[in-house]
């Protein structure tokens, strides 16, 4: 018993461990909001032009037992696949593209799985709309028939267009295009089409009107882009003829003839009236008016005249009938009339041909002169043409035809009873072209139509055309590129420029004429084309090496067209490289290159690339230059003035190097010139006046100039100093009266006027300095009044200084002033010598006026009072 109380405590555990053990709680997603991109996908919204391979979500969820978990995407059976998902992240990436058109929702079931239970939800996607879509218009084609008599303003077709898209998107504006030459305006917003304000259309002017319509989106959001679609359609708008001309009659005038053995009801002739009005034709009522005495009738719907009596009981030779056409409309009501006279002949029975007949009688051959494009419709009354056939009844009806090139003309009446006046209406305006005929023939043929015999004429139509300007010069090309050497002479030939006129005589004569800015250099022939240079132009590529201008070709009626011409100036290697003025001397500092440049005004390459080189050099292989730059540079192993002295034996450091700027044309040009260099070291930086020297040692002029004006300066106020004094003295004589010192007082100490003259010293650098000194001792003097005075001596004016001279140096040539080579051969400055006499007698003069100065001094002692 005991036994059994101790196990069972114990057993009770091992059953609770093992059903905990077997437990096992399935996954879920965490819950999303809204806007979020990481759960359960619900709430989830894409855009529909969210690219391909996007990372719109990721899945995320857990499990209680913290057992790593897993995810999936399934799809209900024939759904297309939108999204894949990356079964350990949960990364959901885009790999459909969307379209909210065709689908606007998608339906995914996202699952959760920790190995043992996987948890499913299906989840719904909204796909938003982005403005991927254009306009459609609906219901095309447009095609509206419209009444010439519509009113302006007025409504004559709604146009339609549907946008798919949502909002702004898919809103629809519409607009026309060249709004400014076509008859119509539009609503943007109803697309409601309506004739302009104060237009009106015609049937006879214009059939139809092609009008363009734009129906555009409100645009919106597409990647990231604003975008805005359109679409065009193209609406035909049909004028419907309306009754607004009156009618008028074929083939006047009109005559006919009733024979002796003609029957009573037989037909005469018959008239023929057209309604004015084309597009949708009256029908035509016809009447006789007056003058037909009971004998003859006319069809009402055919306008068949009818003899009604026999010919014997016909009392007249010769009837005029007047005969009214009138319009009938739709409705039956008579509207628009016109009249036409009828001449009817009463003949004895005769068996004749056909016969043609002109102004003269018989005539088989007619001729007319007339201009090519006649209007179309147009009848040619220059042809007096009559068709006759003498005989009655049946045998004096036959038909009228034009036997050659087909549909230029056509003849009316084409069918006639015993006699007409023929007219040739044009069909074809365009076919009547003088460039392509200038003669155009046709035989007129009359055969009867009832007779067994047939009989039959001809005559020949010879219409000889005329031409007009109808044609306008034509260039061969729209534009010519011609090149040519800027070292042409003037008057040179460029380039020829051709066009056409096929018209004939003057109107086909073409003149020839340019003008623009860029046209001044040149010339053009005016009736050969060919430009030319003008005489005294001279073409400078370094100057201007393009020419722009056009050409007009003219007719003589002043019909045109133009070509332009572009005209380039080839460069010529006709400049050599010069060099700089101040490349006579340089001054090199041991370590610093010396450049030189030279210039070549050619304005290509490689005309104008200039290439240097040391052509000789005197001591050789010292110096390496640039080929492109032109820097000079000592050979890498010279560091300093030493290894110079050790190269050339007169110690002379001033070389000669004789370089050459060669330019890369064909042929090459090139120029020597022969440079001097003074090979330094940097030692001039140890005072102003030493780097003034150093800085004029190239132009030693420059230095003599600056110290003949410094020395000029000092003389100047030296006299003005002297002056002054002069009138002191000379005032202070005048004012002192005599035995004014009643007792001497002590004399002031003697002032000393120190005064420099310039001395040459000699530095131990190689600048040089200028040091001026001189000590004169202020001289008192005790005149008759025994006022003390003092005495000035003028000072002489200082002499300009000899010209400065390095001071030579132990191990160095002392230096020489630089010059030019424009040539190979070298120029050597003479300096010149220096002037000795005259200071030497200055300066004993200023000894010796010091010494008496002392002596007198000396001899008055110092004054007492």
């Amino acid at each position: 018993m005991k036994h059994v109380r101790h196990f069972t405590p114990s057993l009770f555990l091992s059953l609770v461990h093992v059903c905990l053990v077997q437990a096992n709680y399935a996954p879920y997603f965490f819950d999303n909001g809204a806007r979020s991109t990481n759960g359960n996908m619900a709430l989830l919204s894409l855009s529909e032009d969210t690219p391909i391979g996007t990372h719109v979500y990721t899945l995320n969820g857990t499990d209680p037992e913290g057992d790593p978990v897993t995810y999936d995407l399934t799809y209900e059976a024939g759904s297309r696949r939108y999204f894949s998902v990356d079964k350990n992240l949960g990364n959901v990436t885009l790999i459909e593209e969307l379209d909210r058109e065709k689908e606007d929702e998608i339906e995914v079931i996202v699952s959760i799985s920790d190995g043992l239970s996987t948890v499913s939800e299906k989840v719904r996607i909204l796909v938003m709309d982005a403005n991927d879509e254009s306009p459609e218009f609906i219901n095309t084609p447009y095609i509206v028939e419209v009444p010439e008599n519509t009113p302006s303003s007025s409504s004559i077709f709604k146009i339609e267009a549907i946008d798919k898209d949502t909002g702004s998107g898919g809103s629809i504006t519409y607009f026309l295009q060249n709004i400014h030459t076509n008859k119509f305006t539009i609503d943007r917003h109803s697309g409601v089409l309506r004739i302009k304000p104060g237009v009106t259309l015609d049937y006879e002017k214009s059939r139809t009107h092609f009008v363009v319509v734009v129906a555009k989106d409100g645009g919106g959001k597409l990647r990231g882009d604003n975008k805005v679609f359109s679409a065009t359609t193209t609406v035909t708008i049909n004028v419907e003829d309306v009754q607004d001309t009156p009618p008028m009659f074929i083939g006047t005038p009109y005559y006919g003839y009733v024979y002796e053995d003609t029957l009573a009801g037989s037909e005469v002739l018959t008239v023929v009236a057209l309604d004015g009005d084309r597009g949708k034709p009256n029908s035509i009522h016809y009447c006789i008016v007056n003058g037909n005495e009971g004998s003859f009738e006319i069809s009402n719907t055919t306008g068949a005249i009818s003899v009604i009596k026999s010919p014997n009981q016909l009392k007249k030779e010769v009837y005029e009938l007047k005969v009214k056409a009138s319009e009938v409309s739709q409705e039956g009501d008579i509207s628009e009339h016109t009249f036409a006279m009828v001449t009817i002949r009463v003949v004895d029975l005769n068996n004749h041909p056909p016969t043609f007949y002109g102004e003269n009688g018989p005539q088989n051959r007619f001729e007319l002169t007339m201009y090519e494009h006649p209007p179309e419709g147009e009848i040619l009354r220059g042809l007096k043409i009559t068709v006759n056939d003498s005989d009655q009844g049946a045998n004096a009806k036959f038909n009228l035809r034009l036997v050659g090139p087909g549909g230029i003309f056509r003849v009316v009446p084409q069918t006639v009873l015993n006699e007409a006046q023929v007219t040739i209406i044009v069909e074809n305006s365009a076919a009547i072209d003088y460039e392509s005929f200038k003669v155009l023939t046709f035989k007129l043929l009359a055969i009867e139509v009832n007779t067994p015999e047939k009989f039959s004429s001809t005559a020949d139509v010879v219409i000889r055309l005329l031409d007009t300007n109808d044609n306008v010069p034509k260039f061969s090309s729209d534009y010519y590129i011609a090149r040519i050497p800027e070292n042409s002479p003037g008057g040179s030939n460029v380039v020829a420029v051709t066009a056409t006129d096929p018209d004939s005589g003057l109107w086909g004569e073409i003149k020839y004429s340019i003008y623009g800015t860029g046209a001044d250099l040149f010339l053009i022939h005016p009736s050969t084309g060919i430009i030319y240079t003008q005489p005294w132009a001279v073409l400078d590529a370094e100057v201007n090496s393009k020419y722009n201008f056009y050409v007009k070709a003219e007719d003589t009626d002043g019909k045109y067209s133009l070509a332009e011409v572009f005209i380039t100036v080839l460069d010529v290697n006709d400049h050599s490289p010069e060099f700089n003025e101040n490349i006579q001397e340089k001054t090199m500092i041991i370590g610093s290159p010396v450049k030189i440049e030279a210039i070549d005004q050619d304005a290509e390459e490689p005309n104008n690339i200039v290439d240097y080189s040391i052509m000789q050099a005197d001591p050789a292989n010292v110096f390496d230059i640039d080929q492109s730059t032109g820097e000079i540079k000592l050979k890498s192993y010279i560091r300093s003035l030493d290894i110079i002295h050790n190269i050339t034996n007169n110690k002379d450091c001033i070389w000669s190097l004789v370089v050459q700027a060669k330019d890369r044309g064909s042929p090459s040009f090139s120029t020597t010139a022969v440079l001097k260099i003074d090979i330094t070291e940097e030692t001039l930086h140890k005072g102003p006046m030493a780097a003034f020297l150093m800085q004029t040692k190239d132009n030693p002029m420059k230095a003599l100039g600056v110290l003949a004006g410094v020395m000029g300066i000092m003389v100047l106020i030296t006299i003005m100093i002297s002056t002054a004094m002069f009138w002191r003295n000379k005032r202070s004589n005048k004012v002192v009266p005599v035995r004014r010192i009643i007792k001497k007082r002590q004399m002031p100490p003697s002032r000393t006027v120190r005064m420099e003259w310039l001395k040459f010293k000699r530095p131990s650098n190689a600048a040089e300095k200028f040091v001026v000194e001189e000590d004169v001792k202020s001289l008192h003097n005790e005149n008759s009044n025994n006022n003390v005075q003092v005495v000035p001596v003028p000072p002489a004016a200082p002499l300009p200084p000899p010209p400065p001279s390095l001071a030579p140096r132990g191990d160095a040539p002392g230096w020489r002033v630089p010059t030019v080579s424009g040539s190979l051969t070298p120029k050597h400055v003479i300096k010149p010598p220096k002037k000795k006499g005259h200071g030497s007698t200055h300066n004993a003069l200023v000894s010796e006026l010091k010494m008496r100065f002392e002596k007198r001094n000396a001899a008055f002692g110092e004054p007492h009072i």
